[in-house]
């Protein structure tokens, strides 16, 4: 079953197909002793992709080599998962440092907190409560109403991955705002998009690769009539425009492989920004 296939079912019948899955290699390493500290049950891993620990310290590099992490930052992670960033984050932070990840699913926050902030008290996990139309845990309607629980000018860096993807317009302009807020001044950002510009579009158009947007609503598009915010591609200019009136400057973007590219940083668009120091 591929990607596409797996978000035409019911939340429940993906979750159902997740188990059955990965029960054979769960039970084969817990059996024979071989699944690493702090990384969840196959499973349980309803967020991200590839191999769980290499993913985050890929990133965990990305975050020093392109926005400046130090090990002494406060670090909000929006959209955590079930601990795949932050399990390099607590070898990495020193006494000073701190991170936050915010998650949609409980049972995700409820594991990471049990296997991860039992045993390192500053690195914390908070449950939103947020909708995701993907996996049905359903408090909130949309993130276009959502306050992040922190004061604000709290965080150095924060990065959210995979999630600004599956999320429409006035729900991406609000969180836009919200992350602003919370960051200090001249703080950084690191966040994953697909941005459609004239070499994205090009390729598209030339050799269609499986992530592809045909469903064109002007400033942004849709990979899928079917499936509401399967995937969200979003117009560079727009993004920018709508990041510039947050508040943030945009300091550099490491473009991906999705639309077919032949020189890549990582499979999504990453797009790094500042917080705009506004002095007296």
């Amino acid at each position: 079953m591929n990607r596409f296939q797996y978000h035409l079912l019911p939340a429940s019948l993906r979750l159902l197909a997740r188990r059955i899955c990965f029960l054979p290699i769960d039970i084969y390493e817990c059996i024979t002793d071989k699944r690493p500290q702090r990384i969840p049950l196959r499973r349980k891993i309803f967020a991200g992709c590839g191999n769980h620990i290499k993913q985050g310290e890929k990133f965990l590099a990305y975050f020093q080599e392109l926005a400046g992490l130090k090990p002494e930052h406060s670090v909000m992670d929006i959209g955590c998962g079930i601990g795949r960033m932050a399990v390099p984050f607590t070898r990495f932070l020193n006494e000073r440092g701190s991170y936050e990840g915010l998650y949609f699913a409980k049972s995700g926050i409820d594991w990471c907190n049990k296997h991860i902030s039992a045993q390192y008290p500053n690195i914390h996990f908070q449950f939103t409560g947020l909708d995701n139309r993907h996996n049905n845990k359903a408090v909130m309607t949309d993130a276009g109403n959502f306050v992040f629980p922190y004061d604000d000018d709290k965080f150095d860096f924060v990065f959210s991955t995979m999630v600004f993807t599956q999320l429409m317009p006035n729900e991406l302009e609000h969180l836009f705002q919200e992350i602003s807020r919370v960051m200090k001044p001249e703080a950084t950002c690191l966040m994953s998009f697909y941005i459609v510009n004239c070499e994205s579009e090009d390729l598209m158009i030339r050799q269609p690769t499986p992530v592809n947007f045909p469903v064109n609503k002007g400033f942004y598009r849709l990979s899928s009539s079917q499936v509401a915010n399967f995937n969200v591609a979003y117009d560079e200019e727009w993004l920018l425009e709508k990041l510039e009136h947050s508040g943030f400057k945009m300091e550099t973007i490491k473009y991906g492989q999705w639309c077919g590219r032949g020189s890549y940083l990582d499979y999504q668009d990453l797009l790094i920004c500042s917080k705009v120091y506004k002095g007296n």
